[in-house]
């Protein structure tokens, strides 16, 4: 069946609705150095030039879709596009580093809006037998944002300048904001209450024990500011449980995690997504200040860790039905931390880009073999009418572990290197690229914890009367492929262009409609 006119535009402007949000997360990355050089910072303060955007993206993407269900979607698409476009201009006219980093939480708050309710307008574009294409497509347009995203920071930022990579997003948004008002139908899901005590909660337990990682070093891990911090969040945190359990309508839908395979895919996806964003974080500083390469050398040179996420997680995604999730997440994290720990041990100011490569690519094809399977594993242990939230909650702690990811090993940098020259700064990477390898290792090991076996093919059973829509749960519109910016994902771009195995809340064909078998696997009633 041929895509209509519409369809097309839905498709088109979607795609670079999300290309623009993925894209965004990640020019950051070789642009680090530069904007460390000219606003004086640390390495505390760099951490929340990305965290500010991972928090209130990941705490808010709940939020943005039920906002989107109620208030219409393409309303909050383009609501979120002129936050995210005009945070983008603060961001490049910042002339300090407190002013960027507050630009930088209002992006997350505008692409938390934007994300779900694209994939949520492209699903209800297409029938289900339609979808499953058109979500591998947005799934794929995204992707080469993962792959183009180092590229086109390091020379916009050689070539211009690093405000340039925000001001990039205006003529984006000035483009896409009229044609979405024009050009897509509006839609609506099942109106959700907000879940306010929730997000409130989640979002002090985020910050208040993230604050804590990075300003440990500098006050002091027994000073009164940590204890407080931690504290804080720890008791945020138990609250966030404790209300979750109680209220009717859920933030993230903690009875899923009696699963076993939910439980270890969330955790998995978490420490995956730790591991990614502190290479990121580290490895295009390590290429321009130990190595003396230029941002556009530093983007280039990332291209073996990034271009095997692209050609590898198609081929990764395709094996999840023949070998089941548990090899390939084990395998492909004790593959990411055998290249991370490579790296680690022989970093020094004398190692070259050269013996840099192999543990790049083993690297990259480890977390592409492990990012479809990890999500693959949480959605497939839920009943169909709740992929939704499943997905939702999954990318929700994906965008955490990118957070965490990043203030545990620049923590453990500031402890044992610095910036002060070559060799200060070698010796710190090692640490933290290090302590990567081990949250690899660690999710390696909770990968043992997903049931093993290849999933029962079945039938797929229609879930309601109106196959057609996306599930009531616009957050967990996305894909198995949708990164969520900031993967995602990734980082918050790892591609999952292969990861559609449960697109849009719509049931893939590999996972079994029979609900007895669903719930010997993952212990979740249908």
């Amino acid at each position: 069946m041929k895509m209509t006119t519409g369809q097309r535009w839905v498709l088109a402007l979607t795609s670079l609705a999300g290309l623009m949000i993925v894209l965004d997360a990640l020019v950051v990355t070789t642009a680090m150095h530069a904007i460390q050089l000219d606003l004086h910072a640390s390495i505390g303060e760099l951490e929340w030039t990305i965290n500010a955007y991972n928090l209130s993206f990941a705490v808010l993407l709940m939020a943005g879709a039920a906002l989107g269900d109620r208030y219409g979607r393409r309303r909050v698409l383009v609501g979120g596009l002129a936050l995210f476009s005009a945070a983008s201009a603060g961001c490049a006219l910042a002339p300090n580093l407190g002013l960027l980093i507050a630009a930088r939480t209002a992006q997350g708050i505008g692409a938390a809006a934007v994300m779900p309710v694209a994939v949520a307008l492209l699903s209800a574009a297409f029938q289900p037998q339609q979808r499953t294409k058109a979500l591998g497509l947005f799934a794929a347009a995204t992707g080469l944002a993962t792959l183009g995203g180092p590229l086109v920071g390091g020379a916009v930022v050689q070539g211009l300048a690093w405000q340039w990579i925000f001001w990039l997003n205006l003529p984006i948004g000035a483009v896409l904001i009229p044609l979405v008002r024009t050009r897509l139908a509006e839609s609506v899901g099942e109106a959700r209450r907000l879940d306010f005590p929730g997000i409130a909660l989640v979002s002090v337990a985020a910050f208040g024990i993230v604050w804590a990682l990075i300003r440990g070093n500098e006050s002091g891990w027994t000073g009164a500011e940590v204890t407080l911090a931690f504290l804080a969040g720890a008791v945020a945190l138990i609250g966030f449980v404790r209300w979750e359990l109680r209220t009717a309508a859920p933030l993230i839908p903690m009875r899923f995690f009696a699963s076993r395979a939910f439980s270890a895919g969330n955790a998995v996806g978490f420490l995956l997504a730790a591991s990614i964003f502190s290479g990121a974080f580290f490895f295009a500083q390590f290429l321009q200040i130990v190595q003396q390469q230029g941002p556009l050398g530093a983007g280039l040179r990332l291209a073996p860790w990034t271009i095997t996420l692209f050609l590898v997680a198609p081929i990764a995604g395709k094996q999840v039905n023949r070998f089941g999730e548990r090899p390939l997440v084990v395998t492909g994290l004790l593959m990411q931390a055998v290249g991370y720990g490579w790296i680690a041990l022989t970093a020094g100011p004398d190692l070259s880009y050269t013996a840099m490569i192999a543990p790049f690519v083993i690297s990259g094809v480890g977390v592409s073999m492990a990012i479809p399977a990890a999500q693959s594993a949480v959605l497939r242990a839920v009943p169909m009418p709740a992929v939704g939230a499943a997905s939702g909650t999954y990318n929700t702690l994906r965008q955490l572990g990118g957070a965490f990811g990043i203030a545990v090993p620049a923590a453990v940098f500031a402890v044992v290197g610095g910036f002060t020259g070559a060799r200060d700064f070698s010796d710190g990477f090692a640490a933290a690229i290090g302590t990567a390898a081990l949250l690899a290792l660690l999710g390696a090991a909770i990968g043992l914890l997903i049931p093993a076996g290849a999933p029962i093919p079945a039938p797929i059973e229609p879930v309601s009367a109106e196959p057609a829509g996306p599930p009531s749960d616009g957050s967990a519109s996305a894909p198995a492929g949708t990164p969520s910016s900031a993967m995602t994902s990734a980082p918050a771009g790892t591609p999952s262009s292969a990861m559609t195995s449960a697109p849009a809340g719509t049931p893939s064909g590999a996972m079994t409609s029979d609900s007895a078998a669903r719930e010997d696997r993952t212990g979740v009633k249908a």
